[in-house]
């Protein structure tokens, strides 16, 4: 069994975001960029399916620019056997990613196609549910769980009031959530294992889809500041505070 596993770059989750001064974006200059939290559980997944003698390959993809290559190497020190960097200069929408990685798919011919949920900096939540519905594939995302066998995977599935199981004939698309494992660290001789993994890199103008996108950002703001809380002396003040100030009660 054929795994793609697709992988995004994305400012750190430590680092603070900051926006231009500007407001055109957010500032990526200087800025530490890493896999998307969620891809890199997606990645974890994939390769714990290969170590089980599930997956025969796992081939790692990401869509974007030349610099994404770190985070692909970044995904087969983990355990990938290959990747795939789509390469463009913009930056395409969820819809142009879902033509782009469906036109992966469909040359590759994985059985199983594992996401990310939704990536940290747009949280858009989208792409996957997109490429199952351009493929004609069951979907199962915010996967918490997921059991693999030859004809069919079982997705646990994270919803508003608990926990939902799904039986998916494969091929299928799955995304991952944040609980479904812990992914491992990557050691020195996986890291330089990995410059010796096959890497192919695309332009993405060679895929026959166009990217341009709808949507367009006007302006970035950055959330208003908290101000500053107010002590009192009793709760007898409090309660007048509440009562004459917020009128919350």
């Amino acid at each position: 069994m054929k795994v793609l596993v697709t992988v995004k770059r994305v400012v750190d989750h430590n680092v603070k975001v900051r926006v231009k001064t500007d407001c055109s974006g957010v500032e990526l200059d200087n800025v530490k960029m890493s896999i998307n939290p969620f891809c890199e559980i997606a990645v974890e997944e994939a390769v714990r399916l290969k170590e089980k003698g599930i997956a025969t390959e796992v081939v790692a993809i990401s869509i974007g620019p030349a610099a994404a290559h770190e985070q692909l190497r970044t995904a087969l020190a983990i355990g990938a056997d290959r990747a795939i960097l789509v390469e463009t200069a913009e930056k395409p929408g969820a819809l142009a990613v879902a033509k782009l990685l469906k036109a992966v798919v469909e040359r590759e011919q994985p059985q199983l196609v594992l996401l990310g949920k939704q990536a940290i900096d747009s949280d858009n939540n989208q792409t996957g549910q997109m490429l199952a519905a351009l493929m004609g594939w069951p979907q199962g995302t915010f996967a918490s769980a997921i059991d693999v066998t030859a004809q069919r995977v079982t997705v646990t599935r994270e919803v508003d009031g608990g926990l939902q199981t799904v039986s998916l004939k494969l091929p299928a698309v799955v995304t991952a959530d944040l609980r479904l494992n812990e992914p491992r660290y990557t050691t020195l001789p996986n890291i330089m294992k990995a410059k010796k993994k096959p890497f192919e890199t695309l332009a993405a103008s060679t895929l026959g889809t166009p990217i341009d996108t709808t949507l367009r950002t006007l302006r970035v703001e950055p959330p208003a500041e908290r101000s500053a809380g107010v002590k009192v002396e009793s709760v007898a003040q409090l309660v007048d505070r509440l009562k004459t100030e917020a009128k919350v009660i």
